[in-house]
């Protein structure tokens, strides 16, 4: 018997190679200031003008603990299913940043507040991977230095420095591309469901650095290299791609794997050195004098559990249950909190769960992404849908006239009635069997030719069933019209 072919390796001109990859996500903490001092948070404000005298690193000035930003890594860390530590230590990271005034990070080294956790990921409909977290620390974010605003000097905002991160480090699980998007996709999700931070990549809400190394399958692993602040989930997915056909072509052709810390220019679609990075990289870490020891009892945890929201795994597996949906669709469903909030809305107003399902994700949802909106600013409510999907369901109108009177509620808004709309328009689907025969008749009698071919290839019948369709506006009753054809022709 033939050994199971591993889709996931790559082939190289000297055989099969296996992709290992690692992850540090730094994820900012929903808060309204930052880690240690009272300076906002909020994003797009003028430059430094959320800059404390802490942030600017002024002498005399202390840092203090904000206890919102240590209660949403508590709450991330139990979203984790990680061990929460009730003693952590915040350390300096002692490097050059042009952009962070006390020239030191303080971060979490050798004691963080979250443990050991693990990520339960859908990387396909078949497919599902648990990928181990080693850590999660509090750190503070450097600024942003500005190079393009004059060709002989370069300008740093201070808006985001010292604003609250947690990394969340992967232990070297992943093996694909698709499994590293897909991970980050979960992870993302996880973060929002808790509102430890709002995944939005597009403002640097949430960064990835990619650690890719490549070996032959079975191997010791082998050197890695660090790509950088990858800011999407599409540019990750082709970040680790690149890399590691660039690492693979270095080895084949008898070089050896450098460790470094790459970034990714998607417009190239390559990676380029940014830094060497030996294996023991000297940031001289030590205990930050200015900052006691983190402690807080089970108590406190256990409180922020109690709070905690019912999580993507567990409304997947609800869906599943008291509903009766597919593994795919309450994946989809519960992507976002809002969307499966959303779609239990409809079910309270009185629609079937797998019909709303279906209508949400073949119907609605294409709509909204066509128009860049969500369920939450999208122009349809809840109400809305539910009622267009109990009269598809009661044979009040057809899937046809579905379509139509989406269309209709979507240019109305929010405000609009679909019930309303079908009495008004006259869109009920003609279920008078009388009505329908005397259509089917009409058709038959005019097109005798097709009678006999019909007869001869049944599944003509479907053109009959258009002209039915035709004939009455859409508005007969599909399964009537099939029925009385198949009944009239001898089908």
């Amino acid at each position: 018997m033939n050994a199971p072919i591993n889709s996931k390796l790559i082939k190289g001109a000297t055989g099969d190679w296996e992709v290992v990859i690692g992850m540090e996500i730094h994820a900012q903490v929903t808060s309204k200031s930052k880690l240690f001092s009272g300076a906002s948070t909020e994003f797009g404000g003028e430059e430094n003008s959320h800059v404390s005298l802490v942030d600017a690193a002024m002498p005399g000035m202390l840092p203090v603990i904000n206890e919102e930003c240590v209660r949403q890594a508590v709450r991330t860390g139990l979203g984790l299913e990680a061990q929460i530590n009730l003693r952590s230590t915040f350390d300096r990271k002692n490097y050059f940043y042009p952009d962070l005034p006390q020239g030191y990070q303080i971060s979490q080294f050798k004691s963080p507040i979250v443990g050991e956790g693990e990520v339960i990921v859908d990387v396909s409909a078949t497919e599902q991977i648990r990928v181990g977290v080693e850590r999660l620390h509090l750190e503070q974010d450097a600024g942003k230095s500005i190079h393009d605003q004059s060709p002989t000097s370069s300008f740093v905002d201070l808006n985001r420095s010292g604003v609250a991160l947690m990394e969340i480090v992967s232990k070297p699980d992943l093996r694909s591309a698709e499994e590293a998007r897909a991970y980050v996709t979960k992870l993302r999700t996880i973060l929002r469901y808790l509102g430890t931070c709002d995944g939005d990549m597009e403002k640097g809400s949430l960064r990835a650095d990619v650690n890719v190394s490549v070996r032959r399958p079975g191997a010791p692993l082998g050197t890695r290299c660090e790509i950088k602040n990858v800011n999407s989930i599409r540019f990750i997915g082709q970040a680790v791609d690149v890399e590691a056909r660039r690492q693979i072509a270095i080895i084949e052709d008898g070089g050896k794997i450098d460790q470094e810390t790459r970034l990714f220019d998607p417009g190239k679609g390559e990676t380029r050195s940014m830094r060497s990075k030996e294996e023991a990289h000297d940031y001289r870490y030590f205990p930050d004098p200015d900052l006691l020891p983190l402690e807080f009892d089970q108590a406190f945890v256990d409180d922020l559990a109690r709070g905690l929201p019912e999580l993507p795994d567990a409304k997947k597996a609800r869906f599943m249950g008291d509903y009766g949906l597919a593994s795919y669709d309450a994946g989809v469903l519960v992507m976002e909190r809002e969307t499966a909030d959303y779609f239990e809305d409809m079910v309270r107003a009185g629609a079937d769960p797998k019909a709303s399902a279906n209508w949400l994700i073949n119907e609605y949802f294409g709509r909204l992404n066509k128009a860049g909106q969500s369920v939450v600013d999208g122009p349809i409510t809840a109400a809305a849908n539910s009622a267009i999907v109990q009269m598809i369901s009661n044979n009040m109108i057809s899937g046809k006239i579905a379509k139509d009177l989406i269309e209709i509620v979507w240019e109305e808004g929010r405000t609009a009635d679909p019930r309303a709309i079908v009495e008004a328009r006259g869109m009920k689907q003609v279920t008078d069997t009388g009505a329908i025969e005397a259509a089917v008749d009409a058709i038959i009698a005019a097109n005798p030719d097709k009678v006999a071919q019909a007869q001869a290839k049944p599944t003509m019948l479907g053109w009959f069933v258009g002209q039915v369709m035709k004939e009455t506006g859409g508005k007969a009753n599909p399964q009537s019209v099939n029925d009385l054809l198949k009944s009239k022709l001898g089908i």
